[in-house]
C-alpha cells in the first residue's frame, strides 16, 4: 500500500492510504497542486462531487480547502471503506461516501447540485465521454468540471476549456460552460 498527502488547507500534509488496486491511480502532487492554483486556495462554500474517487486525493484536497460538501463515490467497497475511513480519522464532517457506479449514481442526481466536478476515471475504462455527459447536469451555474485523461479530451457541447496541462502522458482539463464567466 502506497499513501499520497494533501497538499493544502487544513489537512495539509496529512497522508491518505492508496491500496494497490486495479486502475487505481492518484493524481499526482504536481497536478493536484496545479488545479488548485487555478481553482484558488480556498473553496469556501463549494458544493464538490469527486467521481470515481479512488484514493479520494481529489476530493480531500477540496475539503481541505474548505469545501462545504465534498461527495466521494466509489464504486468499489474495499476503496470506499477507506476513503470513510479516511474522512473518520480526519474528523472531515463535509464528505460522505457512496459505494456505487458513477455513472449511474450521477445520472440519478438532481440537476445543478455542485460548483465543482472532479473526473478521473479509470484510464483504461474509457468512461471519459460519458463521464463528462453525465456530470455536465450536475453542475451549478458558474460551476467547473475538471477532467484527467491518458489523451486529449474534447469539451462537451456548451463547454469551453478554461484551463489545461499535461504531466507526462495525463492530460487534464478544467472546463466551463461557454457563456460563463471565469472565476
Amino acid at each position: 500500500m502506497g499513501e499520497v498527502r494533501i497538499i493544502g488547507g487544513q489537512w495539509k500534509r496529512s497522508k491518505l492510504p492508496v491500496p494497490d488496486a486495479p486502475g487505481l491511480r492518484p493524481t499526482s502532487d504536481r497536478i493536484r497542486e496545479t488545479l488548485f492554483n487555478w481553482l484558488g486556495q480556498a473553496l469556501t462554500g463549494w458544493r464538490v462531487l469527486d467521481a470515481f474517487a479512488g484514493s479520494g486525493a481529489l476530493g480531500f484536497e477540496a475539503a481541505s480547502r474548505d469545501a462545504a460538501e465534498v461527495v466521494l463515490v466509489e464504486r468499489d467497497a474495499r476503496l470506499a471503506a477507506g476513503l470513510r475511513a479516511s474522512a473518520q480519522r480526519l474528523k472531515a464532517t463535509t464528505v460522505s461516501v457512496h459505494t456505487a457506479d458513477a455513472l449511474a449514481w450521477m445520472r440519478s442526481q438532481p440537476p445543478g447540485r455542485f460548483d465543482l466536478i472532479l473526473l478521473d476515471p479509470p484510464f483504461a475504462a474509457d468512461l471519459f465521454d460519458a463521464a463528462l455527459q453525465a456530470a455536465a447536469p450536475l453542475l451549478a451555474e458558474g460551476g467547473l468540471i475538471y477532467v484527467e485523461a491518458p489523451r486529449d479530451i474534447a469539451a462537451p457541447a456548451g463547454f469551453t476549456v478554461w484551463r489545461e496541462g499535461r504531466a507526462g502522458a495525463v492530460h487534464y482539463r478544467l472546463l466551463r460552460r461557454g457563456d460563463n464567466p471565469a472565476p
